[in-house]
């Protein structure tokens, strides 16, 4: 059997995510696949999901045997991509996520490594309301962005994204976690190469942002167990 999201992930493995508009994805590592399985009908209306990390990709290989590429939206991989493409195009990118004094730096790092990509509005990722949360999808429309980037911590940006595709956002939209808040230092590539190389990119993290190691370590004795229940028990 196979677990929902994971079907998600296969069925989402060859799909031109940077040229149909109209589409939103997000992305699973096994420690947010923990929240996202909790959550099946809210991350099963996502046009795709990609297996973020090599952990990821090597369960879905052990227990499926199904080779998936990793995807994760970080200057690794796909937000990279939206960059170089918008630089090319000429098509615009919209920012929501981390504090506002952070996306600020992280606006000026991109606008530095890719002068040519047009960042044409952001706003920080906290909101008190659901009233809020409209607001600013109807205030990020009127920029009319062909590519919205979206960092608020697991569920809460899927809800936003799905919340900005039901409002009428027509570009293509991603989450991408602690994206936005990494990139507020003067480098882009927040991982450096040899470690993106050797596939240590979480221990990385677990070693610049302390906070997160509590739910790294605590995540990494669950997932295994979840993900074998999901393997054999999970509905299809």
């Amino acid at each position: 059997m196979k677990s929902l999201l994971v079907k998600k992930i296969l069925d989402s493995e060859r799909m031109e995510y940077l040229h149909e508009k109209g589409k939103v994805y997000t992305f699973l590592n096994p420690v947010s696949y923990l929240d996202a399985r909790k959550h099946n009908e809210l991350f099963g209306r996502f046009d795709g999901i990609f297996a973020d990390g090599s952990l990821m990709v090597g369960a879905i290989s052990i227990l499926y045997g199904k080779k998936v590429t990793r995807r994760s939206c970080d200057w690794t991989s796909i937000a990279r991509d939206v960059f170089h493409r918008a630089e090319d195009t000429g098509e615009t990118i919209y920012l929501i996520g981390t504090k506002q004094e952070e996306l600020e730096l992280t606006i000026s790092n991109f606008r530095k490594h890719c002068p040519r990509a047009k960042i044409v509005g952001g706003r920080h990722g906290y909101f008190s309301s659901q009233e809020e949360k409209v607001a600013a999808v109807k205030e990020m429309l009127k920029a009319k962005p062909d590519f919205l980037l979206v960092g608020m911590g697991i569920v809460k940006q899927e809800e936003l994204l799905l919340l900005a595709k039901d409002m009428g956002f027509e570009g293509i939209g991603f989450t991408c976690g602690g994206f936005l808040h990494q990139t507020a230092q003067p480098e882009v590539e927040y991982y450096p190469r040899w470690i993106d190389r050797m596939n240590l990119r979480f221990l990385y993290r677990m070693y610049k942002e302390p906070y997160t190691r509590k739910r790294y370590f605590i995540g990494g004795l669950k997932f295994p167990f979840c993900f074998l229940w999901d393997r054999f028990f999970g509905s299809m």
